[in-house]
């Protein structure tokens, strides 16, 4: 018995009695006074938590954060629900408010957030519909409120007014463009195909691709795409299909770095055939439509 009582003092507690059976016991917290029931290994082996000085722990972490402690949350131990400085309601890890307090991150209400997103689109003539159907964090989904089209936009360009209506706009996403497959030869001999989207794939080649003009490459194929957006969507799904189907065959950055200014969508010379069937199954004889 004296080492149990040497152990609950070290632990800021006071050993009052034995409670239910020989292996429990009711101690007093030294901060608050608080009577917790506790096991006799989770005394000698860990550090008994006293409810009242948690929760009181809580509210203060909370207070340092900006929030308002409510409750925790009664289907996750981890999580809690505060008061925001806005007024809402909001659900976070205790971990977090901890960082937050901490001033190792910032805090963000999501309603808040939400509407302020909402009001940046009505700014520029945008309706926000939700998050991006691709599940890109950088993009939403917008409608456009002068022709009802929707489509996929990077927040920053929204932000900064680089946009353009896929249908009834007249810049980039609403001209016609091209999906393309492009041949290239390193100078250790190895042989890549890239698979891009561009207006003008041969200024997208010759000024934007090549570090070495003097590498020998070609173009395989060019299938014309009626918009910019489309495009766009065409070859992302296109993407996302060789990476899951074929992740061997992506190119690492460092094999290429060197000669072709992109970070990805280069892949093993192997995959050509496959690349041009998937190009040959979207052209058509004049363009590819949206639907």
């Amino acid at each position: 018995m004296p080492h149990w009582i040497e152990a609950a003092r070290d632990k800021g507690y006071d050993i009052v009695a034995r409670i239910i059976d020989r292996f429990h016991l009711a101690l007093r917290c030294q901060h608050c006074g608080e009577l917790i029931k506790v096991r006799l290994f989770t005394l000698i082996s860990a550090q008994p938590l006293c409810s009242v000085c948690t929760q009181k722990q809580w509210v203060l972490t909370a207070q340092a954060a900006g929030l308002i402690f409510l409750k925790r949350c009664p289907d996750n131990r981890h999580y809690a629900f505060y008061e925001a400085a806005c007024g809402h309601k909001i659900r976070r890890q205790f971990e977090f408010a901890e960082r937050v307090a901490a001033g190792k991150t910032d805090l963000r209400c999501d309603i808040c957030h939400k509407e302020t997103e909402m009001r940046e689109a009505a700014a520029r003539g945008w309706e926000l519909i939700g998050p991006d159907p691709e599940s890109d964090p950088n993009y939403r989904h917008y409608r456009h409120s002068d022709c009802g089209h929707e489509q996929r936009i990077a927040r920053a360009n929204l932000q900064t007014g680089r946009i353009s209506c896929g249908a009834c706009g007249e810049q980039w996403p609403a001209a016609p463009s091209y999906l393309y497959a492009i041949q290239f030869t390193l100078p250790n001999s190895r042989e890549l195909v890239k698979l891009g989207y561009s207006n003008n794939p041969e200024s997208r080649l010759y000024h934007q691709l090549l570090r070495d003009t003097d590498m020998p490459c070609e173009f395989l194929r060019k299938v014309s795409v009626n918009s910019g957006q489309l495009a766009i969507r065409l070859e992302k799904r296109l993407h996302k299909k060789l990476r899951e189907s074929f992740p061997d065959a992506v190119v690492p950055h460092a094999v290429f770095a060197d000669q072709i200014k992109v970070k990805s969508e280069i892949y093993d010379i192997a995959m050509t055939p496959v690349i041009l069937a998937e190009l040959d199954a979207l052209a058509e004889p004049t363009s590819v439509s949206g639907s």
